[in-house]
Order: structure tokens, then C-alpha cells, then sequence
């Protein structure tokens, strides 16, 4: 096979001037075309864009948070109330999350006994027969004791051993129980460490003094390296709105992106902020939806009997997640791609030779000019001794 360069030279040799003129110059375009798109792709997207130069490594990352904020509720049922960052944040702490609660539903003072279950088509009932002792019903809130008794005025329903009042979760307050929540603040501390390269940082920046800290909120304009973040801006930078997320509760991500090149200086790896909400909100699929739990407080009075309060807490759970690479010079994989991209150039004599025998008008012009066929020389030597014995 004749390359593309000594093509040329067969076409001199042995064609017109005119048509090797014409045709050379079509064929020797096409081969630095070629030549020039690998080394574009190469320099450019190699070297500049994937910094193919550098060793890389995947962040190692720890976090805690704090949660601050205070909030006021006045209730006929509790009258007024202070709830602090013992009452809302639910645990206190967790691994790479925080919840706060939002929204609320409150069933005091119940205790282990005897009363109506709520009302549906499982537990309504007009006799005593339409209850079945003993059955548990996969919803329900206790032991059916096979009495039918009455709920309110107009409807009956099954008796049921649990603990009682049993909790009516109908009607979700809205707005949210805890609607102030939105001016809650959370400190994000994260430290992150590439092994690969023994770096560490954290991103309470060395520049950030406690002077700042106490005054300073998240803001991507004004304050982009501020660790602390109000929550109703966190769930407005994800395009949502933080009153109606209270309401039903959700889960939302703060990410942290940890990008470092550190063939720079360490002042530059710096951490990237974003949000976004994690469970979907669509208006097509309302079922369960949001992010809620039950716990209860027990209490036990004089007389050693025990009670508790069941609560349902609505929130916004807060997921950190931190991500990142980090990339420094390294001559093994700078070599590697070096060696590949000189390899790609031979590429372009296998390419200019397709374009010009599959693609081009007078490809079987240039087939029949690139390929000679002979005889078989060792063949014919045979055949002539043969004939001489």
C-alpha cells in the first residue's frame, strides 16, 4: 500500500500536469485537515480542558453542622410557646444531615386504654358484629376489642386498645406550624483531604476571621465563601418555594464542590456551592408526599401512670454532599497522552486514504493508481526450470 505522500509522486510520474496538480492539492488538504483536527483535539481538549498533565484524586470529606433560630407559636392548645433548636432539629446530630422540623401535629396526653378508632370504610361500624376482636388493621392505631362505640355524634366505629386519644393526622397545618423556620441558620463546617497528595483544607477559609462568622450569611454575590446559610435561601436558590415546602416537609441537597488544581497555590482550591431539591415535587403523584416521622415524649406522674405526647413533625431534611477532584503534575500521564497523541496522527494517512478511495468523485481513478498487481516471481522461476529439464 502506497501512502498518501508518495500517491502524490505516483500521480506526478505518471498523469498529466493538469490533473496532478488539482488532485494533489484535494488529497494533501484532506491529510492536514486530518493532521490538524487530531492535534486541535489533543493540545485542546487533552492537555487544556482535561489537563491531561496532571495525576488526579477523589476528596475525602467529614462534616458537622449547627443549627440556630428561634421561633414563637401561640396556640389555643399550647398557648404560647418557644421553640428553640431542642425542639426542631430531630436528632440532634447525624451523619452528613440535618432535619428541621417545619410543620407539626400534636396529640397530647395519651395514654395506653380504651377508645374509638378513627373513622374510614375499615373502622366504621353500626353493630357490634362489624367489629372483629383481636384484628389489627395494617393503618390503624390499635387492637380492635370487638365493641362498636361511638366516635362523635353522627358516626360509630370499632373500639380499639391503644394509646388514646388516638392521633387524628387529617388536616396538616398550613400554613406551616413553624413558618418562621425559613430564618433558621445552619453552620456547614467541612474539612476535606486528598490522600494522594497529602492536602487538606477546610472550608472555614483562613481569611474568614470569628468577627465575620458571627455576622456573615451564604450569599453567591456578596458572600460566596460564608458558611452559614439561611435555610429559606437554600430552598430558594433550588427554585422552590420554603412556605410550601414547610407545609408537607422534603429533602433538599446542599452541595460542595472541591475542584483543585494544585500545580496552583493552595489559596485557590476554594469550595463551590449549589442546591437542589432531592424528592421529586409533580403535580401528577400527590401521594405521600413531602418528609415526615413520629416520636413521642413519655411522662410519668405521681400516681407512677404513664402518658407521652405523639408527635408528627413535618421538615426539610438537609442532605451535605461533597464532591470533588483534585489534579497536580505528574510526568507518567503527561507521557502517556503525549505517546497516544502522537500515535493518533497515524491515523491520518488511514483516514485520507478512505476519504479519497470510498468518498471522492474519481475514487476509482485513484484505486487504480494507488494499487499495482504483478505476476508472482517465484512462480515464473519454477515454471522456466521445469521446462528447461
Amino acid at each position: 500500500m502506497v501512502s498518501c505522500g508518495a500517491f502524490h509522486s505516483f500521480l506526478f510520474e505518471y498523469d498529466t500536469p493538469r490533473i496532478v496538480l488539482i488532485r494533489s492539492r484535494k488529497v494533501g488538504l484532506i491529510n492536514r485537515g486530518v493532521q490538524l483536527a487530531i492535534l486541535a483535539y489533543v493540545i485542546g481538549w487533552v492537555f487544556v480542558w482535561e489537563k491531561g498533565y496532571q495525576e488526579t484524586d477523589s476528596v475525602v470529606s467529614s462534616v458537622t453542622t449547627k443549627v440556630k433560630g428561634v421561633t414563637l407559636t401561640n396556640t389555643s392548645t399550647l398557648g404560647a410557646r418557644i421553640w428553640d433548636v431542642a425542639d426542631y432539629v430531630i436528632p440532634p446530630q447525624e451523619e452528613n444531615t440535618v432535619f428541621v422540623m417545619t410543620n407539626v401535629i400534636l396529640t397530647l396526653n395519651q395514654r395506653q386504654g380504651h377508645c374509638p378508632e378513627l373513622p374510614d370504610d375499615k373502622t366504621e361500624c353500626k353493630v357490634k358484629k362489624d367489629c372483629v376482636p383481636g384484628y389489627i388493621s395494617t393503618h390503624g392505631n390499635g387492637i380492635q376489642t370487638g365493641e362498636c362505640v361511638p366516635y362523635n355524634s353522627s358516626v360509630k366505629t370499632c373500639e380499639v386498645f391503644a394509646w388514646c386519644p388516638v392521633e387524628d393526622d387529617y388536616h396538616i397545618p398550613k400554613p406551616a406550624f413553624l413558618q418562621e423556620s425559613e430564618n433558621f441558620t445552619i453552620l456547614v463546617k467541612n474539612n476535606i483531604w486528598y490522600p494522594k497528595f497529602n492536602f487538606s483544607k477546610r472550608n472555614i477559609l483562613p481569611t474568614i476571621n470569628s468577627t465575620y462568622l458571627k455576622n456573615c450569611i451564604y450569599d453567591s454575590q456578596t458572600d460566596p465563601f460564608c458558611p452559614i446559610f439561611r435555610l429559606g435561601k437554600i430552598v430558594e436558590a433550588a427554585g422552590q418555594n420554603f412556605q410550601e415546602m414547610a407545609v408537607e416537609g422534603g429533602v433538599m441537597a446542599l452541595q460542595i464542590n472541591w475542584d483543585c488544581n494544585l500545580d496552583r497555590a493552595a489559596s485557590h482550591c476554594v469550595p463551590k456551592y449549589s442546591f437542589r431539591r432531592l424528592d421529586n415535587k409533580d403535580s401528577a403523584h400527590t401521594v405521600s408526599p413531602g418528609y415526615n416521622f413520629r416520636f413521642a415524649k413519655y411522662y410519668k406522674d405521681s400516681n407512677d401512670t404513664e402518658s407521652r405526647t405523639l408527635v408528627k413533625a413535618y421538615g426539610i431534611r438537609f442532605d451535605i454532599i461533597v464532591f470533588g477532584k483534585a489534579g497536580k503534575f505528574d510526568v507518567i500521564p503527561t507521557m502517556i497522552n503525549i505517546g497516544s497523541g502522537l500515535a493518533l496522527f497515524g491515523v491520518a494517512t488511514v483516514l485520507c486514504d478512505i476519504v479519497v478511495l470510498y468518498c471522492m468523485k474519481k475514487k476509482y481513478y485513484y484505486r487504480e493508481k494507488k494499487y499495482k498487481y504483478v505476476e508472482d516471481y517465484e512462480l515464473g522461476v519454477s515454471e522456466t526450470d521445469g521446462t528447461n529439464s
